[in-house]
């Protein structure tokens, strides 16, 4: 497998791509809350349920009386894997019930439920090693060392009940007047004794025998948390582990998931078809990057076995590009920078690449806009490449009226005199979400660089009214992706995010993109990167 860089530095290990399952660490069920209805019994389902829905009823009902609630011995959840489409048209009650089974607090609306639930199928479908990012480009068992390495101890079920009961704030008297309140029917007193109980606590060392140190992990709830409306996510337990699949938006809209990297990316064409993979990345500097402690180029090259790279912000001098090109290996001997002028160490853009361009260009051709370092261009046999790290409106927006007047018609007009010779990809930082499902909190960025309404009309009229297609969103129509996040605040812990990067491709190409991705597990910049693969 081909590497991009060659780095001495520690080996990049991602804690998010090694999920514990509680259950396989012996941790037992928690008994729900029990309820005595007085003179009323608990109401059946309606008796106009179709066939099918009682089918799946009565799939569920034997899944919650099956001790074992694994997806292997629950013919419902292995159902439900198998399709993984037949989650979406359950009922309300059935999704219920499903997550029950798999000890997971049943809560919120549907679109939560849903979440959750494939939430949980995913972790398991990781947890059996039958599916991960680099799946069909690694050999499945070259992680297996480092996955049984990063498994850590876990604290009893005691303990995790307490975490979660104190981190969420919420009393037991309030968790009973809830309960009451979802049992009650038409009027009807409910007694709700509430109890929970633990199971013994049970411990998971490394396979080489070392016991790493005990981490927190929070009770069953924080499945539930993943997906939570604006008004609880600050009081409620998350992913800690991987926060990208928070359904993190101030406004989400009813059909809004979170994205998934592991779930949402599809599997590569078949040998037969030829294709290219490319991945784009702002790295706000490349030497800050690479001193980076726990960070390698070389894992991330070998995991995701591109074709081209294309990188922006690399704040490179001139003088800096050399040494850089010398410690690129075999496979990888092609690149082509661009530095900034007029600031030195500000901007740059870069494309690094195993397949030769039939030629390369560099910069907007004007002088006005080629003193930073913005633009590189590739020519490849089928389509132009091009690199790109639009301006910032900056403080103030204090640059604004250049980049809306100036820059972006510049850029649209460049990339239409190129499209009439040969398709073409545009991929980079644009510095702006286009629309509110790519900002985390769009009503507090009204005016905030990035988001202006001037911004975001200059690239629907100067982009994709002329014939670009952004790939991500054209694949994910509903899905909250960021690929940004602000150093202040935690923000990428919380996944309050922005999606400022993109792929843009000619309309003509457009239905031969077979994934545009978000890689957010790669650390070591305030942006993680994208990815396109298209078939020649």
């Amino acid at each position: 497998m081909n590497q991009a860089l060659q780095l001495g530095f520690r080996t990049f290990i991602n804690l998010s791509s090694f999920p514990v399952d509680p259950r396989k660490l012996g941790i037992g069920r928690l008994t729900p809350l029990r309820g005595k209805v007085m003179g009323s019994k608990r109401r059946s389902f309606s008796n106009s349920s179709s066939i099918a829905d009682q089918n799946i009823d009565k799939k569920l009902r034997e899944a919650i009386d099956n001790d074992n609630n694994t997806i292997s011995d629950n013919p419902l959840l292995q159902d439900i894997k198998d399709d993984p489409s037949k989650i979406e048209a359950m009922t309300i009650q059935q999704l219920r019930t499903a997550l029950r089974t798999a000890g997971i607090p049943p809560k919120g609306l549907k679109r939560e439920l849903v979440s959750a639930l494939q939430s949980y199928l995913a972790k398991e479908i990781d947890g059996a090693g039958e599916s991960s990012l680099l799946a069909d480009k690694q050999d499945p068992s070259s992680n297996s060392d480092k996955r049984i390495s990063m498994m850590m101890e876990t604290k009893s079920v005691e303990d995790q009940v307490q975490d979660a009961n104190s981190f969420s704030k919420v009393s037991k008297v309030q968790q009973s007047r809830r309960t009451v309140k979802q049992l009650q029917i038409k009027g009807k007193t409910v007694d709700v004794n509430a109890k929970m109980v633990a199971t013994e606590q049970k411990k998971s060392a490394c396979a080489s025998g070392r016991m790493t140190s005990l981490t927190k992990k929070k009770a069953s709830s924080d499945v539930d948390s993943k997906y939570v409306s604006a008004k609880n996510r600050d009081t409620l337990p998350v992913n800690l582990s991987e926060p990208w699949t928070i359904l993190a938006h101030k406004k989400p809209q009813k059909g809004w998931i979170a994205y998934n990297p592991r779930t949402m990316r599809r599997s590569l064409p078949t040998e037969n078809t030829k294709f290219v993979k490319i991945l784009s990345w702002n790295v706000n500097g490349l030497r800050a990057l690479l001193k980076l402690e726990g960070f390698s180029a070389m894992e991330l090259a070998k995991q995701e076995n591109f074709d081209v790279l294309c990188l922006q912000e690399t704040k490179l001098q001139e003088k800096d590009v050399e040494s850089i090109k010398q410690s690129l290996i075999e496979g990888y001997e092609n690149s082509f920078w661009a530095c900034s002028n007029t600031r030195l160490g500000y901007s740059g853009t870069a494309i690094i690449s195993r397949i030769k361009p039939l030629s390369v260009r560099y910069g907007l051709g004007m002088s006005d806009h080629d003193s930073e370092g913005r633009v590189v261009i590739a020519e490849f046999d089928s389509f132009y490449l091009l690199s790109v790290y639009v301006p910032n409106s900056g403080d103030g927006l204090r640059r604004l009226t250049y980049r809306i007047t100036e820059w972006d018609p510049s850029l649209s007009n460049y990339i239409k005199e190129l499209e009439k010779s040969k398709a073409v990809i545009l991929t980079g930082d644009f510095n702006c979400a286009h629309e509110e499902i790519d900002i985390y909190n769009p009503a507090g960025n009204r005016r905030s660089a990035g988001f202006t309404i001037e911004e975001r009309q200059s690239f629907s009229t100067n982009f994709l009214s002329r014939g670009f297609v952004d790939t991500f969103r054209k694949q994910n129509p509903d899905v909250v992706g960021y690929t940004y996040w602000g150093y202040r605040h935690g923000a990428r812990k919380g996944n309050k995010g922005w999606r400022l990067d993109y792929f843009l491709v000619s309309d003509a190409i457009a239905d031969d993109v077979h994934d545009s991705f978000i890689l957010p597990d790669v650390i070591g910049s305030d942006h993680c990167p994208i990815g396109l693969v298209l078939k020649l």
